[in-house]
């Protein structure tokens, strides 16, 4: 007689707690365990005719994704590729909603729904040179989310714990040094 082995995975909202869990214990023992690197490397297209601007690929756990970019027309591009700042927002949302998500599964309540509309309102006066502005004012979340087991008003709270959490969120409230070079 075989015995099946069964595996108990905890998973919750498409978030897995165990790996979450052993990534906490392994940051509590050894800080260095926490800090991840993220490297790319790109080329910038002098040929207009390529229809993009930029492309690098990027390395994830199981594989690649070529990125292509291309500035909108009035920054000089053609338009025909999401523009950097558009990733930059997207990236800002995703990691915004795993913060979240993260919270929430972490505390055993199951979603049912969870949709975001985000928006920001991105001013290139800096880029242009013609005012010494803010490149934004700030970035909005409409986050449609619900949970069966909790209110509204629950998950609320949650969303501020993810604001004070979130990588991107610190990153945008804290200065970035930054070290640009030529070879």
């Amino acid at each position: 007689m075989q015995m099946e082995l069964s595996i108990m995975v905890n998973v919750i909202n498409n978030t897995d707690l165990d790996k979450i869990a052993q990534t906490i214990a392994n940051g509590e023992k050894d800080k260095t365990s926490l800090r991840k690197p993220v490297k790319l490397q790109g080329q910038w297209n002098l040929d207009p005719s390529i229809g993009y601007q930029f492309k690098t690929e990027l390395s994830y756990e199981k594989g690649k994704q070529v990125i292509e970019i291309d500035s909108p027309s009035f920054l000089g591009g053609n338009g025909n590729r999401l523009g950097p700042m558009a990733y930059c927002v997207a990236g800002i949302t995703s990691c915004f909603l795993a913060t979240f998500v993260s919270i929430v599964s972490s505390k055993g309540i199951k979603l049912t729904k969870l949709n975001v509309n985000t928006e920001c309102i991105i001013n290139f006066a800096k880029t242009f040179d013609i005012a010494d502005e803010p490149i934004t004012e700030g970035i909005n979340f409409q986050i449609e989310a619900e949970s069966g087991n909790v209110d509204k008003q629950q998950l609320q709270e949650l969303v501020k714990m993810a604001e004070e959490r979130c990588p991107a969120m610190y990153s945008m409230k804290h200065e970035i040094n930054v070290n640009a070079t030529i070879k």
